[in-house]
Order: C-alpha cells, then structure tokens, then sequence
C-alpha cells in the first residue's frame, strides 16, 4: 500500500481500491485529490506493483498466484491506515473502481473492518448488508456492459432492506472507466469532476468524528 498524507491532521481515513488495471497515475491523482481536502489515503496495490494496458494483461494479473489472498492484503491495508491515523476516533472510508467496487463492498458488508463510508465507482456487488455501518454512495454509467440491471438491482435491494444509507448517481453519455484519467478512450472529465465533489460531501458528511 501507498500512503499519502494531508498536511494537517486528518479528518479521516480513506482506502483507494484500483480497478483491475492495477495501481495507476489515475488512482495516485485520485488520491491526491483526496490528501489535499484533509484525508489520509492508502493507496491499495493488490498486483505488486504490476500494471495492465490491455484487459488480457489485466486477467493474467488477477489470476495470478498471490502470497496473500487479497481480502487479507486489504484488511491489513485498513488495520495500517487506523494505526498511521493516530487516533482511535478517525473513521475509515472505501472507494472501488470496478474491481476494487468489488472490495469495497465486501469490506463494508463485514463489521470487523469497521469501514464508515463506501462509494463504488461502476461497479455493483449484491450479498448481506446487515451488518454494514457504512453510508453508501454509488456512480455509474449510462453505457456499461461490466454492470448489469440486474447486479445493480439487486445490490440496491439488499442494501436498502438492511437500512442502510444510500445515494447514486448516473452519468450521461458515459462508459466503464469514465472516472479514470488513464483510460483514454473512457475518461469523462466532466463527470469525474462532478463524481468527486459528490464524493467529498459524502466523505464529510460519513467520517466526520
């Protein structure tokens, strides 16, 4: 994991999950953006170090054989992130990109890993939401084969029957990916703008002390 620390005293703590292209400039800006509004960031790195350009690279990188499974490697991300924070009072918060939407949603469905806050970024994950603490905040795109109507229905169904608070949004004239500035073809910087300012409120709102 990559850390980026604010220049104050965080307000929070937040894990950054890449998509399967693994840990990219676009996630490092990413969280940049959050460092700079007062949030300690913890960069997940689930690959090593290794990148992919191509979707047949990024399958080989995700089934790749691992020293540690990647639910440990990133409850151990949270754990690292609590301790750097210094306080018992900083409260955790997940974003996911696609695969790591994934991620974030299993952390915030288990209590153990305490996670406050959630946003998903394209990506939809159903399951048992009763034990999830996290307000839940989701974007997505207008054109999206990675996300059926489907997934998104019925994670929304669980989520809302565990009580939870959620919020999402749709992107017009979007595609998978629209929020990462590495991926050319897809990037909207416009609704990334737009994503992210949504995102700071829910932060704020989510990992206030």
């Amino acid at each position: 994991m990559e850390t980026i620390r604010p220049d104050t005293a965080p307000q929070g703590a937040v894990l950054v999950i890449h998509s399967w292209w693994g840990l990219t400039d676009s996630f490092r800006r990413f969280g940049s953006s959050l460092a700079g509004k007062g949030y300690l960031v913890g960069l997940a790195d689930l690959f090593e170090g290794q990148t992919a350009n191509t979707q047949v690279d990024a399958r080989k990188l995700r089934a790749n054989p691992r020293r540690m499974p990647m639910y440990r490697e990133l409850g151990a991300d949270i754990a690292t992130l609590s301790d750097m924070a210094g306080s018992k009072r900083t409260r955790i918060g997940v974003v996911g990109f696609s695969m790591g939407g994934h991620w974030a949603v299993w952390l915030s469905q288990r209590p153990q890993y305490n996670v406050a806050a959630t946003i998903l970024y394209y990506a939809a994950r159903a399951g048992d939401f009763s034990h999830c603490k996290a307000g839940i905040l989701a974007h997505f795109a207008e054109s999206d084969p990675w996300v059926s109507t489907a997934s998104r229905k019925n994670m929304e169904r669980a989520i809302r029957n565990s009580g939870c608070d959620y919020d999402a949004f749709d992107y017009p004239g979007t595609q998978h990916l629209f929020a990462e500035s590495d991926r050319a073809s897809e990037f909207d910087a416009d609704a990334a703008a737009v994503a992210m300012e949504r995102d700071l409120r829910h932060f704020k709102q989510q990992l206030k002390a």
